[in-house]
This record gives structure tokens, C-alpha cells and sequence, in this order.
């Protein structure tokens, strides 16, 4: 039997990207808990970036929410736990409210959390009633709660507005358009927040901007089940020292990865490449996440300390782990956009080339001795490899092929980014080192 929590929460979401929604989540989190709230913040579908800004906003780790990815019976435990910490939680969507299979409505209904829908407003007048009036009637099982206009000219404009609404559709407000609460991005998303120098400053004026509209009070309570007595996870890498790659050109890291191979048995320590730390020589295993080292290919060159280190780790016959970024830093080389070739450390066969566009989107999942491991890929580079894949992962919509996933003596390496509580056995089969 599920016990039953209620805590006010709110979904937070739009008809695109760009409108917004995490500058005014971001800005709603930090208003209250300016009021001594103690504010859970959660991101839709696979997301490094935005949380990184949730979580300074909130002061505390914001997880991933995806029926898919994560599962809903996990997603319903994050939940759960979220509602018997918190005085409020919000849940961030990703694109549009209906993008995606499964999309932001289809998790806001299946928890019945109330959506908030952030619609920019610039260069557009009654037209505002018109998408409103869509994203609130489209699927009316979707539990609409209201909506609120950004990029706002002027009050006249903001009046125009509310007057545009169908009756019966809740106005929760409005924000003027300003530039110096927006949050800058890159091809990637937005910015890394240690990259921000004024995040916080960005994020009190959000704040202060929403103190003037609805969502200033408390959203509705929501009932949220507990599926509780689960089973305790085992120790499959008790007494392992997992030593992790984590600075500006490493950070694309899951806190529930994280928080996995801890409840796995796992020590967890951290080093920075970008700062020439060496990876520690008494680890078990070493991860490099995904990051931005195109950015940085000239200080990770000259930094050798780190760079041997993690080759003596490696001829040790050591696991090392990679993904996307932390792969392309194990190539013989990498090519920026401008046509600049950087040696890398050699010890995964190959190059990548940086594109100006996509070169791979989308939920992934890869199928192995332990069962299946979901996660995602998001990349700008073009990898070139004489190394045959040990598995391939597939769309998780098509089935059709997906990333590479290659093994090289100790090395295991792909694009795909892996949620590992999808598969706590392939995830420790990773930091032992063994068949995947």
C-alpha cells in the first residue's frame, strides 16, 4: 500500500522553448524561498544546464523527472520524498508543454500537478489568448492552472493581454522584458551557473519581477502517493573508490548518478582536469562526464599532470568510464568549429571534428548482459574510430540505431548520456570493469 503526501506544487512549462521558463523558475524558487520555504526543484526529461541554475536558485540538488528515462515508478519516489522535505515544488518542463513522447503534459497529469504556462509575449497582442486558450483546451485532461505573459512591453501592452483571455482561464500576471534577468546560452543551452558571474543578481530581479503576480502565493496542495518499502539497494561496488572528473569542462553530472553509485557502496571523490589535478592513484575506477572541452582543448594540453595520471590509470588496466565530452578528451585529437586541431590524450583510438550543428538529439537506450540502460544523446561533434562497437544503443521511439558504445582494454566510451538508476547492475558492471 502507497502512503499519501500533499505539498503545494506547480509545473512550470510553455508553448516553446525559449520563453522563459527556466529564468522564471529560477526566479520563482529564489522568491520563496527569500519567504523561508524550503523550495524541491525538478527538471523535465534529460537536462544538465538548466538544474545547475535550479539548484543555486533553490539551495538544493535538482533531479530529473522523464516517464521514460527515469521510469514513473521512480519518478513518483523522487516525489514523494521531494513533498515530505519541502514546502513547494516545482517542476520545470522542457520545450513546449505537448513536445515529446512522453512530453511535459503527460508528466504533469500523471501526478496531477497543476501547469503554469509561461508565455513570451513580444511582438504579439490578442494572439496571446489564442495560444493560452490552445495549450489549456488542447488535451483537457491536462491540469491547466493558469498563465502567465513574459516579455511584457508596458502595462497597456500587459493589459491587451489579459483582456485576450477567455474567461474562464486564470491570469497569473505578467513580467516586463528584461534583459539583465536573462540568462545567457551557447550551443549547448545556458551557460554553465559557475560561468554566470551575476547568476545571483539575475535571479533576484526574476524574483523581484514575480513578487507583483500570482504565483507569489502558494499553488495547490497535490496528493502525492509514496511508494514506499522498497527494496534496499545492493552493494555491487562496496569498498570502490570511484574518482570523478568534475570542473567547467566536465560537469554534464546526474545528481542521481551520483547519489547511485553511493547507494551502490561506492566511495565518490572529485578532481579537475581544466585545474591539472591528478586523478587519484589509489581510485578504482575513474569517470570523465560529458562537458565542454572544445572550449578548453588548450589548457586540458598543457595540463600534463592530469593528463598521466589518468594514463597510468589506464595502463593499470583500471576502468575508466566516459561519455560524450570525457570521450572526445580520450581521442588522439579534436577539431574545433574553426578548424583548429588539438592533440587530446591518446588513449582511445580516433578524432571528433565539432560541427555547427546537431549531430545527434534524443532519448537512447542500449541493451547488455545486466538488461537495458536508458539515457540520452546531445551532441555537436562527428567521431571518427577505427574501434568496432561492443553494443549499440537504439532510439528509445524508433528502434532505430543509435550511439556507439566501444570498449578499449580498460576504457568503456560513448555519446550516450546514461541514467544510471535505470540499471544499477549495467552500472556497476561499468566500475568493475567487466562485460557490459
Amino acid at each position: 500500500m502507497c502512503a499519501t503526501l500533499a505539498c503545494p506544487a506547480l509545473f512550470i512549462s510553455a508553448p516553446a522553448s525559449g520563453q522563459g521558463k527556466t529564468t522564471l523558475t529560477a526566479g520563482l524558487a529564489r522568491l520563496h524561498r527569500r519567504a523561508g520555504r524550503r523550495v524541491r526543484v525538478f527538471k523535465t526529461g534529460p537536462d544538465f544546464l538548466d538544474p545547475m541554475i535550479l539548484a543555486r536558485a533553490s539551495g538544493a540538488p535538482v533531479l530529473s523527472l522523464d516517464l521514460w528515462m527515469v521510469g514513473e515508478h521512480a519518478c513518483r519516489a523522487l516525489l514523494a520524498q521531494a513533498a515530505r522535505e519541502a514546502d513547494l515544488i516545482l517542476i520545470e518542463g522542457v520545450m513546449g508543454l505537448f513536445d515529446g513522447t512522453p512530453s511535459s503534459a503527460d508528466l504533469a497529469t500523471t501526478f496531477g500537478v497543476p501547469v503554469a504556462a509561461v508565455v513570451s509575449a513580444k511582438s504579439m497582442a490578442q494572439t496571446f489568448g489564442a495560444i493560452a486558450f490552445g495549450l489549456a483546451r488542447f488535451r483537457p485532461e491536462v491540469p491547466f492552472h493558469g498563465v502567465l505573459a513574459n516579455h511584457v512591453g508596458s502595462a497597456r501592452h500587459a493589459q491587451m493581454l489579459q483582456e485576450a483571455l477567455p474567461a474562464d482561464l486564470r491570469w497569473l500576471g505578467h513580467v516586463a522584458s528584461e534583459t539583465t534577468m536573462a540568462l545567457p546560452d551557447r550551443h549547448l543551452g545556458l551557460h554553465q551557473a559557475s560561468e554566470i558571474d551575476d547568476l545571483d543578481a539575475r535571479i533576484e530581479r526574476a524574483a523581484n519581477a514575480l513578487a507583483q503576480t500570482a504565483l507569489a502565493g502558494l499553488p495547490p496542495a497535490v496528493a502525492f502517493d509514496d511508494p514506499s518499502h522498497d527494496e534496499a539497494m545492493p552493494h555491487l561496488l562496496e569498498g570502490r573508490h570511484v574518482a570523478i572528473a568534475r570542473d567547467a569542462a566536465f560537469s554534464f553530472l546526474y545528481p542521481a548518478n551520483i547519489a547511485l553509485l553511493e547507494a551502490l557502496g561506492a566511495h565518490v571523490s572529485y578532481f579537475s582536469p581544466l585545474a591539472d589535478e591528478p586523478a587519484p592513484a589509489h581510485a578504482d575506477a575513474i569517470f570523465l562526464p560529458g562537458g565542454y572541452p572544445e572550449l578548453h582543448a588548450t589548457t586540458l594540453v598543457r595540463n600534463t599532470q592530469s593528463a598521466n595520471t589518468l594514463r597510468a590509470h589506464v595502463s593499470a588496466g583500471k576502468p575508466l568510464v566516459a561519455e560524450c565530452g570525457g570521450m572526445l578528451y580520450l581521442l588522439d585529437a579534436l577539431t574545433d568549429v574553426a578548424g583548429t586541431r588539438t592533440p587530446m590524450l591518446g588513449l582511445l583510438p580516433g578524432e571528433a571534428a565539432m560541427q555547427k550543428r546537431f549531430a545527434a538529439l534524443g532519448m537512447q537506450q542500449v541493451d547488455g548482459e545486466h538488461g537495458a540502460l536508458r539515457g540520452h544523446t546531445f551532441h555537436y561533434s562527428r567521431m571518427s574510430t577505427p574501434l568496432a562497437p561492443a553494443l549499440t544503443a537504439r532510439h528509445a521511439q524508433t528502434g532505430a540505431p543509435g550511439e556507439a558504445f566501444y570498449r578499449h582494454g580498460s576504457i568503456a566510451a560513448t555519446y550516450m548520456h546514461a541514467y544510471w538508476p535505470s540499471n544499477p547492475a549495467f552500472t556497476a558492471a561499468l566500475f568493475h570493469g567487466t562485460a557490459l
